[in-house]
């Protein structure tokens, strides 16, 4: 099963158990020199974006003024405290995603969204570019109502700009999911660690507002 590609997110049922034992992990961000683990400060907040591969795109949101701190690790499965191995698998449900902490503001969150959108192709389904699988599958994953309400206007607004380009519907996942498990420690801020390794980001050159 380990071998398997799945072309669709199994059942629960169908997942690997996993384990009760946390990846152990640094926590300390190697850039910004904070804990990528919680409690968090006060007033923060924190999302979790689907993208393809995690390592170009949790650089991305370190890269933002308004963001406290990223991580990266998996979402969106049943598989509990899953392995890299197991997620490159297909059968744990999870895909990569960056946890990105950030002051609880909305125009701060919609500065992300647009990050979000325009920095991927998010109507790709279960791949990324050259990157197959439903480990790289869009999404976005939210704390509560508030948030998955600006996700979803976010995508309308986004879908809107895509009409007229010939590109498919979006295929991104959205919903209150607040399970998150971090990756290994080698992949936590992957291109600091390595700065000249593999980045498979690309969007579709459509801006989310439109501008030219």
């Amino acid at each position: 099963m380990l071998f398997s590609k799945p072309a669709r997110v199994p059942s629960p049922d169908q997942c690997l158990p996993g384990r009760e034992q946390t990846m152990a992990v640094s926590g300390t961000h190697l850039l910004l020199q904070r804990s990528y683990l919680p409690p968090f400060p006060e007033g923060m907040v924190s999302v979790r974006f689907g993208m393809g591969c995690f390592w170009g795109a949790e650089r991305k949101f370190w890269q933002q003024p308004d963001v406290y701190v990223t991580a990266v690790g998996y979402a969106g499965g049943s598989t509990l405290n899953p392995t890299y191995d197991e997620v490159c698998s297909g059968m744990t449900g999870h895909t990569e995603v960056v946890l990105v902490v950030f002051p609880k503001e909305p125009s701060v969150f919609e500065s992300l969204l647009q990050l979000f959108w325009e920095s991927h192709d998010p109507t790709q389904g279960m791949r990324q570019g050259n990157d197959s699988g439903t480990q790289y599958r869009s999404a976005i994953y939210v704390d509560d109502q508030e948030q998955l309400d600006q996700a979803l206007a976010s995508k309308a607004q986004y879908q809107g700009q895509l009409k007229d380009t010939g590109l498919n519907k979006i295929t991104t996942e959205i919903s209150v999911n607040r399970s998150f498990y971090y990756a290994e420690d080698y992949h936590q801020q992957y291109l600091i660690r390595v700065p000249n390794g593999y980045c498979s980001l690309a969007g579709t050159g459509v801006c989310y507002r439109g501008e030219a």
